[in-house]
């Protein structure tokens, strides 16, 4: 009894002292240590300084989030057209975020406010800036109808702010996407105190704010102004002279023109229709069903998207359940779909980012497919520092329609194509420019000797994949514009490396278009009264911030 007593109280004691080591070895462990080597990350003594406290991507403004998936892509009916340029394939994208509604009006006003205060039109190194960015108006006109009411008051009149713009070109819409993305960024940092409180106000042409420019040389943003762009440190740190960064968790992606695939995909909104871990069938439109009108109790017979319904029946007949509308219609106009997404047929057809071509090419990429990748890197000056583009250094382009357009701002880092440092010994790309990879290059050429002496540019031209016409604006030595319009007859088709895929039913279009995998095309530099265009932006960290769980 008493041996056993003994082992007993043996057993507490070493009980006790094991939760005694336990405890002290807790007390001097830290929650913030590193499990690469133990140090503490974010010592106010120095070190290693991490955004520990972020926690996931927050969402832009104007954007909903779209989960990612697999889905099948491109048409299952039939192919009435016979294009043959939508046979389905399987194709998975990542989690993104896309503008609720189609850009409005009012929002693409705001753009030109902003170029016309920041660039004025009248001074000699600014006034293609702004005219560039102009919303061709004279879409709307027609040999045999009269349009002038929209000509003259579609983009500006109060009635019209909530209609999506028009007369946009696809160069034009990701230009925008690209000044969203600053001004997006620009707010974050003044509200979070890295830069002066109201610095967006005190915009000039010398004195803008670039995302890029500031992450890669944040003093010479607003023009090195150190009283706008401030430093900011944690507390108690004597190295408290820092700038936001990509680990801050503050800077948001780019704002962007959805690919292709993630445009299909956020349209189709299959995900309302998916049990268990399939979906059931394929939708015709946005909504469920086949018919374009609701079924539901409440709203039975009203249309669900702004289409043209028949010849000479842009709306329906007036007084009665019509679609609202004879042209374009207000955002939000019509039910969302199951991605809470807003006029994802209908209204406007829609810009997207890639280059097209007759095919899908799933053998080659089944992952965030997009045919358009142009890869670039700043340029890096005599100094050894990025270049900053500046009015001096700014880039004009004059468009195949003689619209001058500036592919550059002041304030912005100045973009080279990528070299060999970038390229060598590398097996997933090897070039620049990836427009027309495994479609178009020689390498895919129905030309096989593409290796002969006689190569050069007249006989590479002569074997292009794709004869499409060659428009040409170049300007005299006088300064005056000469156009060279390509009026050969020899040409075979219009698809070159400067035409853009364009999804989604019109206010112009029959229902057939509204099919979510209908896909045509459109010059780059060109613009109409019926295309339009919404922004995404590619989401970062977890797929879904939900758990998932299985559906009955």
């Amino acid at each position: 009894m008493k041996l056993n007593r003994f082992k007993t109280i043996r057993l507490v004691l070493l009980a006790v002292l094991a939760l005694g080591v336990t405890s002290c070895s807790k007390k001097g462990s830290s929650k913030n240590a590193s499990r690469a080597t133990g140090w503490k990350i974010n010592d106010s003594k120095g070190g290693f300084q991490y955004a520990s406290n972020f926690k996931k991507q927050a969402t832009a403004p104007g954007l909903v989030m779209v989960e990612g998936g697999t889905f099948t892509m491109g048409r299952v009916q039939d192919d009435v057209m016979h294009d043959w340029n939508n046979t389905p394939n399987q194709q998975h994208v990542q989690s993104f975020y896309m503008d609720e509604t189609e850009v409005t009006n009012l929002m693409y006003m705001e753009y030109l406010d902003w170029l016309k205060r920041v660039f004025p039109p009248d001074q000699e190194n600014y006034k293609h800036i702004y005219e560039g960015a102009l919303p061709d108006t004279l879409v709307w006109r027609n040999r045999l109808g009269y349009n002038e009411t929209m000509t003259n008051n579609y983009l500006r009149h109060p009635a019209y702010a909530e209609y999506p713009v028009v007369g946009v070109n696809w160069i034009q819409a990701v230009e925008f996407s690209k000044w969203r993305t600053d001004r997006v960024n620009e707010k974050t940092l003044e509200d979070q105190r890295y830069l002066k409180k109201d610095a967006k106000l005190e915009a000039s042409a010398d004195k803008t704010f670039s995302t890029e420019t500031y992450l890669n040389a944040p003093t010479k943003t607003f023009g090195g102004d150190e009283d706008i762009v401030l430093k900011r440190g944690r507390k108690g740190q004597d190295s408290t002279n820092v700038y936001a960064q990509r680990t801050s968790g503050l800077i948001l992606p780019e704002y962007r023109l959805p690919t292709e695939a993630e445009w299909e995909y956020a349209a189709a909104a299959d995900v309302g229709q998916r049990e268990y871990n399939m979906y059931k069938g394929q939708k015709k439109y946005p909504w469920s069903g086949a018919y374009t009108r609701s079924g539901k109790r409440q709203v039975r017979g009203d249309q669900l998207a702004n289409f043209k319904q028949g010849k000479g029946d842009y709306g329906g007949i007036a007084g009665w359940s019509d679609d609202g509308a004879d042209i374009t219609n207000k955002v939000k106009s019509y039910p969302a779909n199951d991605f809470g997404l807003y006029d994802m047929a209908g209204n406007v057809a829609e810009w997207v980012a890639d280059v097209y071509r007759p095919i899908v090419d799933d053998e080659a990429s089944d992952f965030n497919y997009y045919r358009g990748n142009v890869y670039t890197k700043n340029k890096i000056g005599d100094d050894g520092k990025v270049e900053i583009v500046t009015a001096e250094t700014q880039v004009f382009d004059t468009l195949a329609n003689g619209k001058i357009m500036a592919r550059n701002y002041p304030g912005e880092i100045a973009q080279v194509a990528i070299d060999e440092n970038e390229t060598y010994l590398r097996q997933n790309f090897d070039r620049s420019d990836n427009r027309n990879y495994r479609d178009g290059d020689k390498q895919s050429t129905r030309y096989f000797d593409f290796g002969s002496s006689d190569e050069g540019e007249d006989a590479a031209d002569e074997k292009r994949m794709y004869d499409s016409p060659r428009h040409n604006v170049t300007t005299d030595s006088l300064g005056n514009m000469v156009r060279k319009y390509d009026r050969s007859s020899k040409r075979t088709t219009l698809i070159n490396d400067d035409v853009r895929v364009y999804k989604g039913g019109s206010w112009r279009d029959r229902a057939y278009w509204l099919d979510p995998a209908q896909r045509r095309y459109f010059p780059q530099d060109m613009a109409t009264d019926y295309i339009g265009f919404r922004c995404a932006m590619s989401r970062v960290g977890p797929k879904s911030d939900k758990k998932k769980r299985p559906r009955n």
